[in-house]
C-alpha cells in the first residue's frame, strides 16, 4: 500500500517538474518571440559632425521587395536583411529621411559621406512586422511604399492604414506609394504566348513561366497580341488619370496627408513611360502630385548630377549574399577599395588566398562573389604538389552563373585542367599557356531549356583526377569516364575555385547585375591512398553547435508561424 502511494506521490512530482520545465521552455519562447518582434525604443537621427560641409559624396538607395521570417524567392529572409543591414552599419552607413534629400537637391544641404536611403516595398504586414526590430537595432530608418487600392480590400498580407500611423509613431518609419494598383499589361509569357493584363496574384502565379517580356500598367497603351493598341490616347489617359486621381484621393482620406515620395515601376526607360505619349502623362502627375520619385532600379548611388524625379534604387534579391549586396555598392559608388566585405570564419579563409572578387566562410559553406563582369577566385593555399586526387563538393550557386574548380594549375595558372559548371552545362577545360581547349562537355536536364536568374542549384561533384585522365560524377551519376588531357599536365599543381556570371545580367528586377555568387560546400580532398588534404566538412562541436542552432531556429520560426 506505501509502495503504491509512494509511487503516486512520484509520478505527480515529475509531473510538475515536467509541467513547470514546459512552462519555462514556454515562456522563454514567447519572450523571444516578443523581443523579436516589438519595439521598445526611438529612432535617434545621424549626428551632423559627421557631415562634410565641403564634399558632396551623394547617397545610395536600397529597396527591398518584402521580408518573410524563412525568406522565399521573392521576399529576403529576416536572417539574410539582418546582414545586409549589419554589413552596411559596419562599412558606416547612417540612413536619411525624405527630409534630407529634398534639401540635397533645393537647398544643396550636404549629406554624410555614408547616406543610405532605405525602403521597403509593396506594403506587406510581414515586412514591416519582420524588419522593425532589425531596422532598430541599427537604428537605421526606412521608407514603406503602398498600393492604395489595398486600403479597400480585406486582405491582411497588406498594412492598412491604422498599421501605417502606428508605423509613423514607431518613428523608424515613413511612407510613400507605389501608386493605386499592382498590375501587369501587354505580357508574354517565356514561349511569347500572349497573356494580356493580369493582376498581381495572376501574374505571380504565372511568374514562373513569364520572363522579360511585360509591362506595368501605367507604362504604356494596353496592346493586343500583334503589339497594336487597344485603346485610344484618351482612353489611355483616362486610364491613367484615374489611378493617380483616386490614389490621391484615398491617400488624403485615410491618412489625412499627401505623400511625399513616389515610385513609378518598371520604369527604367530614361523617361516615365515606355511610349512618349504615356511618359508625358506619368511625367506631368508625378511633378505635380510628388517631391521625389524613384524612377530607375538597378543601381544605387544618387548624386546631384540625377533630378529628384529620376531617383535610382538597387533591389537586393532574396538570394543575394552579402558580399553581393556590398559588391554592387562598391563599384556603383565607385570606391571598391574603401568597402569591408564580410569575410566570416577566419580561420577558414586563412586556408586561401584571394586573389579576385571576395569570399566568405560560414561554417562548411564558401561563398565566392565575382567582381562585376569579372571574376572570383580563390586558390587553396599549400596545394601546388596535389596530383592524384579525388575532390567532392556541392555546388549551390544559382544556376544562371559560372562555378569552376581549377585542378593541377601552374604557378600563373596559364596551365591547368578545370571543371566548370555554367548555366547547367558542364564542362572538363585544359588550359596550355593560356589557350583554352574543351574535352568534354554536357547539358544536365536538358527538358528546361530557360531559366530564371534566381533558381537555385544544387549539385554534388565528385572529380577523380589519375595521372592523365579525369573521371566525373555529377549526383553520383557517371558524367565523364577517364577524359583524357596532355600529358605536360601530368604534374603536381594548385586548386583553385572561381565564379563569374557568363552573360550580361538583365532582368525586369535586376536591369545590369554582372555579379555572381559561387558557393561550395562540404568541399573535401583526398589522395590517391584517401588521405585528406583539405575539408570544411562540419564535424565535432562545430557540427553539433551547427545542428542545435538550426533546430532551435525552427523551433522558433515555427512559433512564429502558428502563434
Amino acid at each position: 500500500m506505501k509502495s503504491n502511494v509512494f509511487s503516486q506521490q512520484r509520478k505527480d512530482k515529475i509531473k510538475l517538474i515536467r509541467s513547470v520545465c514546459e512552462g519555462i521552455i514556454l515562456i522563454s519562447l514567447l519572450v523571444i518571440i516578443i523581443r523579436s518582434l516589438l519595439s521598445f525604443s526611438e529612432y535617434e537621427p545621424y549626428d551632423q559632425n559627421i557631415i562634410s560641409n565641403t564634399t558632396d559624396t551623394g547617397f545610395i538607395a536600397v529597396s527591398y521587395f518584402g521580408v518573410d521570417r524563412n525568406g522565399t524567392d521573392a521576399l529576403i529572409s529576416t536572417d539574410r536583411l539582418n546582414k545586409h543591414l549589419k554589413a552596411l552599419r559596419d562599412n558606416g552607413y547612417v540612413t536619411i529621411t525624405q527630409q534630407d534629400i529634398l534639401d540635397y537637391y533645393e537647398k544643396g544641404k550636404k549629406l554624410p559621406e555614408k547616406s543610405l536611403f532605405l525602403m521597403f516595398e509593396d506594403g506587406r504586414t510581414d515586412t514591416a512586422i519582420f524588419s522593425q526590430k532589425i531596422t532598430e537595432e541599427y537604428n537605421y530608418k526606412s521608407t514603406i511604399l503602398t498600393y492604395a487600392d489595398k486600403f479597400e480590400k480585406e486582405d491582411s498580407k497588406f498594412l492598412k492604414p491604422n498599421d501605417l500611423k502606428d508605423l509613423e509613431k514607431s518613428t523608424y518609419w515613413e511612407l510613400g506609394t507605389n501608386g493605386y494598383r499592382l498590375e501587369y499589361i501587354n505580357v508574354f509569357d517565356k514561349d511569347m504566348n500572349f497573356l494580356g493584363r493580369m493582376n498581381s496574384l495572376q501574374f505571380s502565379e504565372a511568374a514562373p513561366n513569364i520572363r522579360r517580356n511585360y509591362n506595368h500598367y501605367l507604362m504604356d497603351f494596353i496592346r493586343d497580341e500583334d503589339n497594336v493598341p487597344i485603346e485610344s490616347y484618351e482612353e489611355m489617359k483616362a486610364r491613367i488619370d484615374y489611378d493617380y486621381e483616386t490614389s490621391t484621393r484615398i491617400y488624403e482620406e485615410e491618412l489625412g496627408k499627401k505623400l511625399d515620395l513616389y515610385t513609378l515601376m518598371h520604369s527604367n526607360t530614361g523617361q516615365f513611360g515606355t511610349n512618349n505619349r504615356v511618359s508625358k502623362i506619368n511625367e506631368k502627375w508625378i511633378k505635380d502630385l510628388y517631391k521625389m520619385n524613384f524612377n530607375r532600379e538597378g543601381y544605387s548611388f544618387n548624386t546631384t548630377e540625377n533630378s529628384i524625379y529620376d531617383l535610382t534604387r538597387i533591389q537586393p534579391q532574396a538570394y543575394w549574399p552579402t558580399n553581393h549586396l556590398l559588391m554592387r555598392v562598391a563599384y556603383d559608388i565607385g570606391k571598391e577599395k574603401e568597402i569591408n566585405f564580410v569575410v566570416g570564419d577566419e580561420s577558414i579563409a586563412a586556408n586561401f588566398k584571394e586573389l579576385s572578387g571576395k569570399a566568405e566562410y560560414n561554417n562548411n559553406l564558401i561563398t565566392l562573389t565575382c567582381v562585376p563582369n569579372g571574376k572570383g577566385v580563390l586558390k587553396l593555399l599549400n596545394s601546388d604538389d596535389f596530383k592524384d586526387i579525388n575532390l567532392k563538393v556541392e555546388l549551390k550557386g544559382n544556376i544562371l552563373g559560372s562555378q569552376s574548380i581549377v585542378l593541377r594549375a601552374n604557378e600563373d595558372n596559364s596551365s591547368s585542367v578545370r571543371f566548370q559548371l555554367t548555366n547547367n552545362v558542364v564542362s572538363i577545360v585544359q588550359k596550355l599557356n593560356g589557350n583554352e581547349e574543351i574535352l568534354f562537355k554536357k547539358e544536365l536536364d536538358s527538358v528546361k531549356k530557360e531559366f530564371d536568374i534566381k533558381d537555385e542549384g544544387d549539385r554534388y561533384i565528385n572529380i577523380q583526377v589519375n595521372g592523365d585522365k579525369i573521371l566525373l560524377y555529377v549526383d553520383d551519376e557517371l558524367m565523364a569516364n577517364d577524359i583524357k588531357f596532355d600529358n605536360s599536365l601530368n604534374r603536381p599543381g594548385a586548386v583553385y575555385l572561381e565564379s563569374s556570371w557568363d552573360e550580361y545580367g538583365y532582368s525586369q528586377k535586376n536591369i545590369a547585375d554582372d555579379v555572381y555568387d559561387g558557393i561550395f560546400k562540404n568541399l573535401i580532398i583526398t589522395d590517391s591512398n584517401g588521405k585528406e588534404l583539405y575539408s570544411n566538412e562540419l564535424k565535432g562541436i562545430k557540427k553539433l553547435k551547427y545542428v542545435t542552432k538550426t533546430c532551435f531556429d525552427n523551433i522558433i520560426n515555427w512559433f512564429v508561424k502558428n502563434l
